[in-house]
């Protein structure tokens, strides 16, 4: 009887490393000391701390006025590295990821939610390194009533996220 061999998840000891970890609190998302609507879609998403999203549609007067601990804010902010963290694993089984792709990854997650990042994900563990970066790109677009409307805000980490996967390809 022949035994198969376990395949592991390469990227199973994979983490966000310290120095993604503080551009994402402090270039990319940075840190609100209570709770905002985000500025996507007409009004905005209802937001808190650092780039937490409470739900789609803008805040209620109630929720703007509550305040926040900063023990609150860093709790979440862990939690939602965490998470992110774990999509990249689960969805990025097959390919080998560097440390600079897996801080990507986990930056891309952190801010379009692991659905988002879905089929960036599929091409990456397809290894189809350079559409993942390509599509990673593409996502600079808001829906705004009813039309596409650049986010700047999102061009330059778009460009950072996608960078270790169009660099050397």
């Amino acid at each position: 009887m022949a035994t198969s061999a376990v395949q592991t998840n390469p990227n199973a000891t994979l983490s966000l490393s310290p120095e993604a970890r503080r551009r994402m609190r402090t270039q990319r998302e940075g840190v609100v000391r209570g709770y905002y609507n985000d500025g996507h879609g007409n009004r905005g998403h209802c937001s808190y701390g650092i780039g937490i999203l409470v739900h789609r549609g803008p805040c209620t007067a109630e929720e703007l006025g509550r305040p926040l601990t900063s023990a609150q804010i860093e709790s979440s902010f862990a939690n939602a590295i965490r998470e992110a963290e774990h999509a990249v694993r689960r969805n990025v089984t097959n390919q080998a990821l560097t440390q600079a792709q897996f801080d990507a990854l986990v930056s891309y997650s952190y801010n379009t939610g692991a659905r988002g990042a879905h089929d960036t994900f599929q091409r990456v563990d397809r290894g189809d390194l350079r559409g993942a970066g390509r599509l990673i790109m593409s996502n600079t677009y808001s829906t705004q009533r009813g039309r596409r409307v650049l986010m700047p805000g999102l061009v330059q980490r778009r460009v950072e996220e996608s960078a270790p996967f169009l660099e050397g390809q």
